[in-house]
């Protein structure tokens, strides 16, 4: 089967940059940026019986083989083919290789980094937004997966997304307008359990109080390895490698 024909049985569309979520202009960094967050969502570690996350995790691997190669991004661009023969998108390739070649481990210190430069930023405010809406004004989605952020953010939160909503910019979902009391004391509650937590497991690692947002997160990477995943792809531009031309690594063909 191609691979315009198997996007759109595995994600419903043929359109190879819709598959990893970003445009036709996307930058080779957002392309490589846009693969990353949505390989992990089928990652093999994820779901290691599921046959068809396998799938799609392969299938993805074709896709970014494609667009991150500048002569066949041109090709797929302009004609609206993909050149099945390429020995980029080898049927044979090891994609869970391929994946783990790209994306080398990020470091508890790079990720404090981020946290400096990314809370209050226009890029914090366009995820929170997006998150918004696709949990539909869940406040406890949102807080689970906005990335760095604690429960003393959810002020500030609240405060962006009703501006947002007033200004006619996001959707008033009944379930952010008018979210009950007794949720909003359990995920305080919630909070500040995991804030212990994290606290302890600070204690037992010898890390100093700067790095008490390390321990949370890697609390949080206990409870969520998704949202986990989600703040490294955030960080995979500026400290993961490149891989090498498709040409330079040829494989043969059984």
């Amino acid at each position: 089967m191609g691979l315009l024909k198997q996007c759109q049985e595995l994600f419903k569309t043929s359109n190879l940059y819709e598959v990893i979520g970003v445009t036709k202009d996307a930058s080779e960094a957002e392309v490589r940026r846009g693969y990353y967050k949505i390989s992990l969502t089928v990652h093999p570690d994820r779901a290691p019986e599921d046959e068809q996350a396998t799938v799609k995790f392969q299938a993805l691997g074709k896709v970014y083989a494609v667009l991150s190669d500048k002569d066949q991004r041109a090709i797929y661009d302009e004609q609206g083919i993909v050149d099945e023969e390429s020995d980029s998108i080898d049927q044979n390739r090891n994609w869970e290789e391929y994946w783990r070649t790209m994306f080398p481990k990020i470091t508890l210190q790079d990720i404090l980094d981020f946290e400096k430069s990314y809370k209050y930023t226009d890029e914090e405010k366009q995820d929170l937004k997006r998150v918004y809406e696709e949990s539909q004004g869940d406040m406890n989605k949102i807080m689970e997966s906005v990335l760095c952020a604690t429960q003393e953010d959810e002020g500030r939160f609240r405060d962006i997304l009703q501006g947002a909503i007033d200004a006619g910019e996001l959707t008033a979902y009944k379930g952010f307008t008018h979210e009950s009391a007794t949720k909003k004391k359990s995920r305080k509650r919630k909070a500040q359990k995991e804030e212990k937590e994290a606290e302890q497991m600070q204690k037992e690692m010898g890390m100093t109080s700067e790095s008490s947002l390390v321990a949370m997160i890697q609390r949080k990477q206990q409870a969520n390895q998704t949202e986990f995943n989600y703040l490294i792809a955030n960080l995979e531009d500026k400290y993961c490698k490149k891989m090498p031309r498709a040409s330079t690594a040829k494989k043969g063909k059984k």
